[in-house]
């Protein structure tokens, strides 16, 4: 079974000629991981692939996810942050998918009320319509109150490909409190162009392996997106088990998931929505 995990981060330390944003919005400094470090808990795991989110205290730099694609082409992709304000976003934008190992476009609407607005005000309009033109889907961190904006997006842009991170869940609320929002969250499965990441789910049960409690809305997850619109992932920095515990959750731990919807969820369904080649 090819195993892709649809959300990880890689990073570099904060020094003077690359320095991460004001403390006050990342209080908690991580140690930097590097693509070795990675790919060593990867191969330990049994994780063959896997998509790089550059992460925001890392200053909304690319070089590094884009240089791990470039060096192992068939273990990372990545999606790429973009500045939406900035004078050569559209320049940029337009060239992204011709960089070897760029998939896509990742957006996150919930850290701060600038990082908010956006999605609010219209300034998106052009990106959502440049990456449907450029045949590059976007995955979206939101507040559950953003998804009728979501959905509002997708039919307004039905060739633009949308993945929705972590079921739609904020970091930080636990069981019934992480999924109250899934009533609103399960409505957006009438629009095929948008998908769902199924990560970081450990992370939103209070429970220990297998995480039990998540299972039921997973269950209403599937239900309604099926298992081609499904990716599964971890968020690997905040997984609370182990990354080998975060693939087993899946492959031996959900008896409603049979050996075909695994395949899919695992990894095929990403890698056909992406159009990254499967071995």
């Amino acid at each position: 079974m090819l195993i892709v995990d649809s959300q990880v981060h890689i990073w570099a330390a904060d020094t003077p000629q690359r320095p991460w944003p004001p403390r006050r919005h990342q209080p908690h400094r991580p140690q930097p991981l590097s693509k070795d470090d990675l790919l060593r808990e990867m191969q330990v795991a049994g994780v063959d692939r896997a998509i790089i989110v550059p992460p925001g205290w890392d200053g909304e730099r690319n070089d590094l996810a884009l240089a791990a694609a470039r060096l192992h082409p068939q273990r990372f992709a990545m999606f790429a942050r973009l500045k939406v304000d900035a004078p050569d976003a559209r320049a940029e934008l337009a060239t992204l998918r011709a960089q070897p190992g760029m998939l896509g476009l990742r957006f996150s609407f919930i850290r701060r009320p600038e990082h908010e607005s956006p999605l609010l005000d219209g300034r998106m309009e052009w990106v959502w319509s440049a990456a449907a033109e450029a045949g590059l889907p976007v995955m979206l961190l939101t507040f559950p109150s953003q998804l009728e904006l979501v959905g509002r997006v997708a039919e307004r842009h039905p060739d633009l490909k949308l993945a929705m991170d972590h079921l739609g869940c904020c970091f930080g609320q636990l069981d019934d409190a992480a999924f109250a929002h899934l009533d609103q969250f399960i409505a957006l499965a009438k629009y095929p162009n948008i998908a769902v990441k199924a990560t970081g789910l450990p992370g939103y049960s209070s429970d220990q392996y297998p995480y039990l409690r998540v299972h039921p809305y997973l269950r209403r997850v599937y239900d309604s997106f099926g298992p081609q619109r499904i990716f599964w992932g971890t968020d690997f920095t905040k997984l609370k088990c182990s990354y080998r515990q975060a693939v087993t959750m899946f492959t031996e731990e959900i008896p409603w998931l049979n050996s075909v919807d695994k395949e899919w969820i695992m990894g095929r369904a990403l890698c056909a929505w992406l159009g990254w080649t499967v071995p």
